[in-house]
């Protein structure tokens, strides 16, 4: 399934795995039906390296780890979030995430492989960029404007996803999670030291939201 980056010019509708629909509601339906999971923070083991891949699909544990996974990430207030994320070593990731021409985009992919892209289309965007497990902190990190991502869905078919923007540095976000990389191995050691004070500062006014967020929402 694949979905052009002309197409979000022309058409604003939600694009549930790729696919535009109709009509979505606020709320995934995998957040209602998700329960809400700890994540896990800059420091802990899973973060830090890389995922074992996916090998059985369309399972009943599957599908609950990706309700789970959108749930936590709604409570949260995530674009999007990796399975090592909520302490599971499987490369996965969910996305919820409205880009930069207002269509918003809705789903999950398991053993992500961005494409590569040639030098001529290489244009690197300078962006703030924060991340779930390093509450707090936002800093400026360089990602191409557009990605590729290809792996499968829940249930092993294959999926293709494209993206520009916001929505583009948020697949290759997540996909350096699976990898065992946060935005903050990306930045000059004294830029990463900084954003660690600073995460130290400010994570317990983060918890808090978070913990109003899932009270709000009966998680």
């Amino acid at each position: 399934m694949t979905v052009g980056f002309g197409d979000t010019e022309r058409d604003r509708r939600v694009r549930v795995q790729g696919r535009p629909v109709e009509s979505y509601p606020r709320l995934a339906p995998e957040v209602e039906r998700g329960e809400l999971r700890r994540i896990t923070v800059v420091g802990e083991e899973v973060l830090h390296r890389r995922c074992r891949e996916v090998t059985e699909f369309g399972t009943v544990e599957l599908a609950r780890l990706i309700d789970d996974m959108f749930a936590t990430n709604e409570v949260a207030f995530g674009a999007g979030l990796a399975a090592n994320q909520v302490d599971v070593d499987l490369q996965l990731f969910v996305w919820d995430i409205t880009d930069e021409w207002g269509v918003r985009h809705v789903g999950h992919i398991a053993n992500p492989v961005l494409e590569d892209v040639s030098a001529a289309d290489r244009r690197l965007v300078d962006e703030f960029e924060g991340c779930l497990s390093v509450p707090g902190p936002y800093r400026v990190v360089p990602r191409l404007d557009r990605a590729v991502v290809r792996g499968r869905d829940k249930d092993g078919e294959p999926l293709v996803i494209e993206g520009r923007g916001y929505f583009a540095r948020c697949l290759q976000h997540e996909t350096d999670h699976l990898h065992g990389r946060l935005y903050l191995d990306r930045l000059a050691q004294r830029e990463r030291k900084a954003a660690l004070r600073e995460m130290q500062d400010t994570q317990d006014k983060v918890f808090a939201r978070r913990a109003a967020a899932a009270k709000r929402l009966g998680k």
